[in-house]
């Protein structure tokens, strides 16, 4: 897809989409897919996907961060952060066409029945005002979509009603030794699901035979959301990229959102006006850009007469196991994870609940290591052949509660490349998490010990320059512009469209009201796909 030139507005589109990753992608396609005009704004580039490839060679160089691959480490995406649980935010998400699919790992399960009702079901959290039936036609549409493989057999699903469009990755050696290990400990070691994209159907399915990628991966392996917006783009919506909305301006009645005002990369001002605007820049983004907008009727930011925008902000506090074998794993780096155990993954009355992902792959790099050992000569060769291609490793991710004190606020004293503040994010993990960690990081230390393994790194810390790849977090942001019936509470009714402006809708993983131990991509396209609906049957 090639990137548009002209960023002056649409002329009078019926909806304005902010944010073209996955939520935007699929609201923007759905909707211009039933005949409706459509703008679609996204302050990052259209990303060629030839591009892809070079990224690629560039995140194997030793010390070379996401951030840097994907241009987020420039003023445009500053941030600051407080709390405990202080977040590498730059390190997952991605400004661009696709947004942070273009950085991703691709695992998209269902939320269980449960996830919507952890105060009922398990006197913690907050339950949501719709349930798993209420999105459940949209998760399976969703997997369509994105055309998820998995296996439909395998254990701890919600229920379904069909098999996976694609069958599910088949396991890699170090699958199988971990498969074995929980056998021995009674922890059913089961497929992901993998969103792999309609151009997967042409790939070798093996995971061994997959690109040697971290993060970037080809354009036809791992589903991007840069295809929805093709889609999109080819049944008549507007694309304007690098197009950063600075804020939503209302009518004088405060009560319709009018235009989104932003700004290209000349320093022009352009207006885009709609009939109805769908908020989906992402977790920070959102309330960002809501708490920017604020006016004499709304002195706390757009759509916050409740107070609740960018409170409750949740995520998934990561944890690692790594261990050594006496035996070489028989791998490399493939970039998707395809077993894992989802066993523990619903709280309990003390802590939250856990997920396990076997990492697939052989350790850091030789060239990574050798700048890492203090070794020399032959004793450095030793330290390099024992630790690259015999690492095991289980990748953590624990579910938060909803806390108000967790949130996304403006840092008056820090601002971007256009003059505006920075968001703050702010975040600690809390007890809840912690115990969660605690008990994961046991159970991952005794499925590597089942292998006769070496734990070599087992903790629950945030990113840091002295931990190797597989250790560093990624958090899964959501929460921030929550779901409720009560618009005291929240910031969005269950059709996820503003309690305070008719015409605003978000989209996105903001809306969510808990944050389960899984992935949320697969809820969060499930949402925007049910939200997409609600648009046009209010049009």
């Amino acid at each position: 897809m090639s990137a548009p030139d002209d960023r002056t507005p649409a002329d009078s589109p019926t909806v304005c989409v902010v944010g073209a990753g996955l939520a935007g992608a699929l609201v923007a396609d759905a909707l211009a897919g039933r005949g409706r005009e459509v703008a679609l704004l996204d302050a990052g580039p259209t990303v060629d996907r030839d591009s892809r490839y070079e990224r690629m060679q560039r995140q194997l160089r030793p010390g070379t961060t996401a951030a840097e691959i994907w241009g987020m480490d420039g003023e445009r995406d500053a941030y600051t952060a407080a709390g405990a649980g202080a977040w590498p935010v730059n390190e997952r998400r991605v400004k661009g066409v696709g947004g942070t699919t273009l950085n991703w790992l691709g695992v998209t399960p269902r939320f269980r029945p449960s996830t919507f009702e952890t105060a009922t079901r398990h006197g913690v959290g907050r339950d949501w005002p719709i349930s798993y039936a209420d999105l459940r036609p949209y998760y399976a549409e969703a997997e369509q979509e994105l055309c998820v493989a998995g296996n439909a057999d395998a254990p701890f699903q919600p229920p379904r009603e069909t098999a996976y469009p694609q069958p599910p990755l088949e396991r890699s050696h170090s699958d199988e030794l971990f498969a074995a290990a929980g056998e021995e400990l009674a922890v059913p070691v089961h497929s992901l699901p993998v969103a792999r994209g309609p151009d997967s159907e042409r790939r070798d399915r093996r995971p061994d035979g997959g690109a040697p990628s971290r993060r970037v991966r080809p354009p036809e392996a791992t589903y991007s959301a840069d295809t929805h917006v093709e889609r999109a783009v080819a049944s008549g919506a507007r694309l304007i990229d690098r197009a950063a909305v600075e804020r939503l301006e209302h009518g004088p009645d405060g009560e319709r959102v009018t235009a989104a005002v932003y700004r290209t990369p000349d320093g022009a001002r352009h207006r885009q006006d709609a009939d109805v605007f769908v908020a989906a820049c992402g977790t920070i983004e959102t309330p960002r850009l809501l708490l920017l907008s604020d006016s004499p009727q709304y002195p706390d930011g757009l759509g916050n007469s409740s107070g609740v925008v960018g409170r409750y902000l949740m995520g998934q506090p990561p944890a690692t196991v790594l261990g050594v074998l006496d035996e070489p794993t028989k791998q490399r780096e493939v970039g998707s994870p395809t077993t894992g155990s989802y066993q523990f993954a619903a709280p309990e009355a003390d802590r939250a609940g856990f997920a396990l992902t076997c990492l697939n792959n052989a350790g850091e790099t030789p060239a990574e290591l050798a700048l890492r050992e203090e070794s020399w000569g032959d004793r450095l060769l030793e330290e390099v052949q024992f630790h690259h291609g015999n690492t095991v490793g289980l990748s953590i991710r624990v579910g938060s509660l909803p806390r108000a004190a967790n949130r996304v606020t403006l840092d008056e004293t820090t601002t971007d490349d256009r003059g505006d503040p920075v968001p703050d994010v702010q975040f600690s993990p809390g007890p809840f998490a912690a115990r969660a960690q605690e008990a994961a990081i046991a159970l991952g230390t005794d499925l590597v010990e089942a292998l006769d393994g070496a734990v070599v790194y087992a903790d629950g810390t945030t990113t840091t320059d002295e931990l190797p790849p597989a250790a560093r977090g990624g958090h899964y942001a959501v929460g921030g512009t929550r779901m409720g019936t009560d618009p005291e509470t929240s910031v969005v009714d269950p059709t996820c469209r503003s309690h305070d402006l008719k015409n605003l809708y978000v989209a996105g993983g903001s809306p969510f009201v808990t944050s389960g131990a899984v992935p949320p991509a697969l809820t969060i396209a499930a949402l925007a796909l049910r939200t997409a609906d609600h648009v046009d049957g209010r049009l």
